[in-house]
This record gives C-alpha cells, sequence and structure tokens, in this order.
C-alpha cells in the first residue's frame, strides 16, 4: 500500500508540472498571436507603418489614449488587449515595435509579460516575432 501511495504520489505531481508547462506555452502562443496582431494591422496601414505611426512602446499600466489617427488607435487597441490578456498578474505587460535594422520594411514586435501565474518563475517571459509587411 506505500509502495502504490508513493507511486500516485508521484504521478499526481507529473501531472502537475506537466498542467503547468501546458499553461505557459498557451500564454507564449497568445503573445504570439497578439505580435502577429499588430503586424497585420501595420500591413493593413503600411504606408503609415513604414513612416513610423506604429514603432514605439507602450506600457499595459498607463496605455495610450490618443486617437487621433488609425495608428494611435490601433496602438491603444493593443495595449488594451495585452493588458486584458496577460496583465493578471504581477508587472504590467509591455509592447515593443521597432524597425529591424538595415531593413526598413522589417519589423520586430517585442512582448514582455509576467508568466508566474502559470507557475513558471518570476523572471519577465519575452516573446520576439520579425516580420516584414
Amino acid at each position: 500500500m506505500l509502495i502504490l501511495s508513493i507511486g500516485l504520489l508521484g504521478i499526481a505531481m507529473v501531472q502537475t508540472r506537466s498542467l503547468s508547462s501546458n499553461s505557459g506555452s498557451m500564454v507564449r502562443a497568445m503573445a504570439v498571436v497578439a505580435s502577429y496582431t499588430i503586424l497585420d494591422a501595420m500591413r493593413a496601414d503600411r504606408a503609415n507603418a513604414l513612416t513610423g505611426s506604429y514603432t514605439g512602446e507602450v506600457d499595459a499600466s498607463a496605455c495610450p489614449t490618443d486617437s487621433g489617427t488609425l495608428a494611435q488607435t490601433t496602438l491603444a487597441d493593443w495595449c488594451a488587449n495585452l493588458r486584458d490578456t496577460f496583465g493578471a498578474a504581477g508587472t504590467a505587460p509591455k509592447g515593443k515595435i521597432e524597425v529591424v535594422a538595415g531593413s526598413p520594411e522589417t519589423f520586430q514586435v517585442t512582448i514582455t509579460f509576467d508568466d508566474s501565474r502559470t507557475g513558471n518563475g518570476t523572471q519577465p517571459q519575452t516573446v520576439i516575432t520579425s516580420a516584414r509587411l
């Protein structure tokens, strides 16, 4: 009975770690979706994206409220989406959009978020996506 109990506790521990890893994977996949969301919006407004209207950083603890242009409205919506998706734990998520050096039509989107709610440590996680418009 003792050996069976220890075996079942081991199985429960393995399953707990598996669920934690799956949750972390899902959160990283959501970050990739969020990065492609802003890249697709930039493709739809390509002329303004190429002039730098989308470059910069947003902090979900203080999302921009400007809505004078399509780029400003899109960035405010994207920031709110980051806050709603990743903001439930610890530090507010951040998003950064920048032009890749040497390639004016290639952009890099960096999303940094707190992944501690999935049990994957306390260090912020970063997802970087690069794409050509």
